[in-house]
C-alpha cells in the first residue's frame, strides 16, 4: 500500500462544497459526460440519495492529511461489479492520481469486496486512458460515438480490472 498519510475514507457532508468545486473546475469538467456547472442544491440532493445508496462506495482520498481526490465506486451487476469514476482537486501535485487509484483499488477489492472495476474514458481524455493501463486495467472495447458533447459524438474507451488482476499485480504496482 501507499505511504500510510495516503487513504481512502467515505465522503460526508462537509466534504460537500470542496468536492463540488473540484467537479466544476474547468480542468475537471471538460472530461465529464454531463459539463454543466453542478449547484449547491443538484449536488446536495444527489449526494442525500447517493449516500444512503449500499452499492455506492462514495470516497475522498487523502494525501498527506489533506483530502486531495473523489472516488465513486457504483456496483451495477451481481457478482460485484463496478463502475469507477475518479477526479483530484485542480492543485494536486502532478503523481498524486496515480497513489489514489492504489488506494482506491486496494478498497474496492479488498474492503469493499469486489470482484471487477469497470472504467470508461472519452477518447480524447488521454491521460485517463493512459491512467487506467498504468494500473493494468485492460482495454474492454469501444462504444463507437457513444458520448454527444453538444456539439460532437465522442467514442468512450471501456476498462476493467479483475481483483485476481488485482492480486497478482498489486505488489509491482505498489
Amino acid at each position: 500500500m501507499p505511504a500510510n498519510t495516503d487513504f481512502v475514507r467515505r465522503m460526508c457532508q462537509d466534504d460537500l462544497d470542496m468536492v463540488r468545486s473540484w467537479r466544476n473546475h474547468s480542468d475537471v469538467q471538460k472530461f465529464m459526460y454531463t459539463n454543466h456547472e453542478i449547484s449547491a442544491e443538484e449536488h446536495s440532493a444527489w449526494f442525500s440519495k447517493a449516500k444512503y445508496d449500499p452499492k455506492r462506495h462514495l470516497l475522498v482520498y487523502e494525501h498527506q492529511n489533506q483530502a486531495t481526490g473523489f472516488i465513486n465506486l457504483h456496483q451495477v451487476a451481481d457478482g460485484g461489479i463496478a463502475d469507477w469514476g475518479f477526479y483530484l482537486a485542480p492543485d494536486a501535485k502532478r503523481g498524486t492520481g496515480a497513489t489514489m487509484g492504489l488506494c482506491a483499488l486496494d478498497y474496492a477489492f479488498t474492503t469493499a469486496g469486489f470482484h471487477k472495476i469497470c472504467g470508461q474514458a472519452i477518447a480524447y481524455n488521454e491521460r485517463s486512458s493512459h491512467f487506467h493501463l498504468k494500473l493494468n486495467f485492460r482495454k474492454e472495447g469501444i462504444l463507437r460515438e457513444q458520448h454527444f458533447d453538444g456539439s460532437r459524438y465522442h467514442d468512450v474507451i471501456c476498462f476493467g480490472l479483475l481483483k485476481g488482476e488485482w492480486d497478482k499485480n498489486k505488489v509491482a504496482l505498489l
